[in-house]
């Protein structure tokens, strides 16, 4: 509908530039028969009502709220060129004097700036996809079971909480529940940013979208329409578009400063050229004033680059809920990083196993420390199970398993007594090189050490290319954690930042106030779980992972993908909009202030004068240089993790 007006528009003012000389002067592309004025002012009557519908409501809009602007400013430089053509054509015919007339103007003034609607509202349309993306993940439909276990087809909006939907192998699952029958692993990276699969069974909740993987699946509806976790983050773009920005405040005080200055400069330049000059050459120069003025690439030049950047930081995992965050993130002074889940997987893994004699294998060594813990529910147990596991390393069988108090535990296979305890309680040193606050457990057999095991909460992979990153942007990293010193000693000296141990969110919130008070603009990163008074605090908050409610409510800003290395590409963002803005402002707001009174013929009396026509395509310049000034936002290929 939107092309098809702008077609009619289009041709209506191509067919009036056909036929109307430009300033007095016919192109060799014009034409004209006997009473054309008649048939361009008719035509003209039929644009300025369909084309020039959107700007006469949106400077109504602007007048109702006593802040006229960018609207008022057209809507006034195409009512003063049509009304002074019919004028014109009028006198003609009743006095039989030709009078120039300036439909030429006027229809090209019009098609421009119906042009730079177009390119704007183009934009901003295509800048919101990851909402359009984000709906394509959940399934038009859902198959319900009803009460005799027969299914039946339903759209997905018609479900109703506590209703049992069946998912099969390889469909997306269709709303937010609880499964109550089956087990799959779910692929939700699209959604939490967790590459892999996750496995899931009775009990556990599912988010809507995720892909389902080889099992069947029967799901208690929890959560449907606005209140699912893919409508918040839907909702959470569509504010960050429609949220001004600092920038963009300024943008639209500036628009209303050029329609009073335009409005006032045009006045003294109708009358300052009726005195010096004639009627005709005071409306040139007044429309001229007015159409040089039209600040539309103003009015484009924030807007575009917010909707480019809220595009581009969606591809990124990015969801910027609050747009000031990225003006003040370029200014950033401190960052706060929390350790667990944010810096770290967050998980126990084992970082490396070690033969001490040569009795056994790597492989048999493993199996015994798997098969020793295999009654175990223990993080660090669970840790060992699972890389035994990852290894297709069957454990070994152990006859008895028993518990060792403050120790470890041990157990019999075989014929022989084995103990997995700890270093403290083994007694002795172990050569083995393992990272600062990593936990180290011996495996002993008949009291003769044969491995030791190292486990720890790593870092993740981006951890250390984040804190670089940040060192080369002047931003501190601090890092604040509620582990015990020697944990958070041993992962702060890996990345070489300062940080604060045995951490309560309340001593988070008071490290964030204080920064604050001594004058610095503060970034805090957390998990959006105990960090979220710290998060709401800070002057950015940056939440880890966007599976949380607290995390939609406390940060201005959710990384969806649950790596700090987007934290990286968060700062580029940061840096590269505002630099964007600030070009455009200084385009948009410095070529009017400088064109306008050029326009009002301030240099008319050494030859240099700008016609209406010549304004008009200056200003289309300028709306079209600020629209690929923003499009031209990109950030640098992610080259970490």
């Amino acid at each position: 509908i939107i092309c098809a007006s702008y077609l009619i528009n289009d041709i209506l003012g191509i067919i009036i530039m056909l036929l109307s000389p430009i300033h007095g002067f016919k192109l060799p592309f014009q034409f004209t028969f006997p009473h054309y004025d008649i048939v361009v002012a008719i035509l003209s009557t039929i644009l300025i009502i369909y084309g020039g519908r959107p700007f006469y409501q949106g400077a109504v809009d602007e007048f109702k709220q006593k802040k006229p602007g960018m609207m008022a400013l057209v809507s006034l430089g195409i009512s003063v060129s049509y009304l002074y053509s019919i004028y014109a054509v009028i006198i003609t015919y009743v006095t039989g004097e030709h009078v120039m007339d300036f439909f030429f103007e006027f229809a090209s003034l019009l098609l421009i700036m119906l042009l730079g609607h177009w390119i704007e509202m183009k934009a901003i349309g295509e800048a919101g996809d990851a909402q359009a993306e984000l709906a394509k993940l959940v399934p038009k439909d859902a198959h319900v079971v009803l009460e005799d276990d027969s299914i039946e087809t339903r759209p997905v909006a018609d479900l109703k909480v506590g209703d049992l939907i069946r998912v099969q192998a390889g469909e997306n699952v269709p709303a937010d529940g609880i499964i109550e029958r089956g087990e799959s692993r779910l692929n939700e990276a699209l959604l939490t940013g967790e590459s892999k699969a996750v496995k899931k069974g009775p009990g556990d909740e599912v988010i809507g979208g995720s892909t389902n993987g080889e099992g069947v699946l029967y799901i208690k509806v929890l959560e449907t329409g606005d209140q699912s976790f893919i409508s918040q983050v839907q909702t959470l773009i569509s504010q960050a578009q429609s949220q001004p920005s600092r920038a963009e405040n300024i943008a639209q005080k500036v628009a209303g400063w050029l329609f009073y200055i335009a409005v006032i400069v045009a006045l003294i330049a109708f009358v300052v050229w009726m005195i010096i000059g004639d009627i005709p050459t005071a409306v040139i120069f007044t429309i001229t004033t007015l159409v040089i003025a039209c600040p539309h690439a103003l009015g484009l030049a924030i807007p575009l680059v917010t909707a480019r950047s809220t595009s581009l930081g969606a591809s990124r995992g990015l969801l910027v809920k609050d747009r000031q965050a990225l003006e003040i993130a370029q200014d950033a002074d401190v960052i706060i990083l929390d350790k667990t889940g944010t810096l770290t997987t967050g998980e126990f893994k084992v970082l490396d196993v070690k033969l001490l004699n040569d009795k056994y294998t790597k492989e048999e060594t493993i199996a015994l420390l798997a098969g020793i813990e295999g009654g175990s529910s223990h993080p660090i147990a669970q840790s060992i199970i699972s890389f035994a596991e990852q290894q297709d390393i069957r454990p070994a069988s152990f006859d008895s398993i028993d518990v060792i108090s403050g120790a470890g535990v041990e157990g019999k296979a075989g014929g022989h007594r084995y103990q997995l305890i700890s270093q403290k309680a083994y007694g002795r040193n172990i050569d083995m090189d393992i990272p600062k606050g990593a936990t180290l457990s011996v495996l002993v057999e008949n009291d003769d050490a044969i491995g030791a095991v190292a486990l720890g909460d790593e870092l993740k992979p981006t951890s250390k290319e984040l804190i670089k990153a940040l060192k080369k942007n002047n931003i501190q990293p601090i890092m604040a954690t509620g582990d015990n010193e020697k944990a958070a000693q041993g992962a702060a000296e890996d990345l070489g930042i300062e940080y604060r141990s045995n951490q309560s969110p309340q001593d988070k919130y008071e490290l964030v106030k204080t920064l604050k008070d001594e004058g610095k603009k503060v970034i805090m990163v957390g998990d959006g779980v105990n960090d979220a008074p710290s998060l709401a605090l800070a002057d950015v908050g940056i939440a880890i992972g966007a599976g949380t409610q607290v995390a939609l409510d406390s940060a201005d800003v959710i990384l969806t993908q649950s790596d700090p290395g987007d934290i990286e590409s968060f700062i580029e963002l940061a840096h590269k909009t505002t630099r964007k803005m600030k070009q455009n402002l200084f385009w948009g707001a410095g070529y009017n202030f400088i064109a306008i009174p050029l326009a009002a013929g301030i240099l008319a009396p050494i030859g240099i004068t700008l016609s209406p026509a010549l304004g008009a395509i200056l200003m289309s310049v300028s709306t079209v240089i600020v629209a690929i000034n923003a499009m031209l936002l990109s950030l640098d290929p992610k080259n970490i993790g």
